[in-house]
């Protein structure tokens, strides 16, 4: 792969784009320019090099062996020029994105970044909250926070934390229904949870683990903010990690002692970076504030929930 002439900085961020978007719309939009400009930055690179970067397909583009190739090239300058700036300034520059989940990016950590930007004023945090984790692989984020440990050896993971779950009402519901004394008393419930063909993960599936039946499951949608929501309108119970119902007043626990469930949020970024300042920096950060706010991810299950009591 020989170029005829010097390569341009900005037809590679081009290429860069094109890689991790996999489309010329959302290289676009990333950059702020029409689709056909990048089309055209991605045409004259390839006359620059000589080689075919990429396969046109009717989905997208896709790289080729020789575009795989330069990708790593790129990016290797791209993590040295990250790494020097880092060491240049004394802190974060640039942007980093975070793909998290919604309960952990929504609840926990976007009202923590303060001191981070505080700290380092030259950053600019992207939060990504959806469902699903979005791909590392393909460089839609730099790090994410995930339910699952990914297998294989392209990822570094680390565990940041365990959360604790548990059932959830208002006390407004409690008083038209009655209290729940036992286990069995929650067959006459319904239930807020997850669209069943949306639960990506079995980490999700909380009301299958607790034993309700899926008749109950009367509320159903792919946010934990709405099934939130409607627990705290008095519409149902819902089985919600603790750090999310109790971020606000107004939910009590329902058989805590009986009923609590754990899982794990895994700390993942891509392995070709795992020695990089930048992000291990921003890594640490997520572990000490998590590591400071273990009574909220992890309270003993006798304790009073939302300052109200439990059921």
């Amino acid at each position: 792969m020989h170029g005829r002439r010097g390569l341009d900085w900005r037809d590679l961020q081009y290429f860069l784009a094109v890689s991790r978007g996999g489309a010329l719309s959302v290289a676009a939009r990333e950059l702020g320019v029409e689709h056909t400009t990048v089309a055209r930055r991605i045409q004259s690179l390839e006359q620059t090099m000589d080689a075919t970067l990429f396969e046109r397909h009717p989905r997208g583009y896709r790289l080729t062996r020789q575009g795989e190739q330069l990708l790593a090239g790129v990016e290797a300058m791209e993590r040295e020029a990250q790494e020097v700036a880092f060491g240049a300034g004394g802190g974060l520059s640039g942007t980093v994105r975070i793909s998290a989940l919604e309960g952990f990016g929504n609840f926990f950590l976007a009202p923590r970044i303060g001191a981070l930007l505080e700290a380092n004023p030259d950053l600019t945090v992207e939060m990504v909250t959806i469902q699903q984790i979005v791909s590392l692989s393909r460089r839609q984020a730099d790090l994410a926070i995930g339910l699952t440990r990914p297998s294989g050896d392209r990822f570094h993971t680390e565990e940041l934390t365990d959360y604790r779950l548990f059932i959830y009402a208002s006390p407004d519901y409690l008083r038209r229904h009655g209290p729940v004394r036992s286990r069995g008393d929650l067959a006459d419930h319904i239930f807020a949870g997850y669209v069943d063909e949306l639960v990506f993960s079995p980490a999700l599936d909380y009301l299958a683990e607790v034993g309700i039946d899926s008749r109950q499951v009367r509320i159903q949608n792919s946010s934990i903010q709405a099934q939130k929501a409607a627990v705290q309108a008095g519409l149902c119970l819902g089985v919600l990690p603790a750090f999310v119902a109790e971020s606000t007043p107004g939910l009590v626990r329902v058989l805590p002692e009986e009923i609590s469930l754990l899982r794990t949020y895994w700390l993942i970024t891509r392995g070709d970076e795992a020695g990089s300042s930048r992000l291990g920096h921003l890594c640490r950060v997520l572990r000490n504030e998590t590591r400071a706010a273990q009574a909220l991810f992890l309270p003993p299950p006798n304790a009073a929930a939302c300052g109200t009591g439990s059921n």
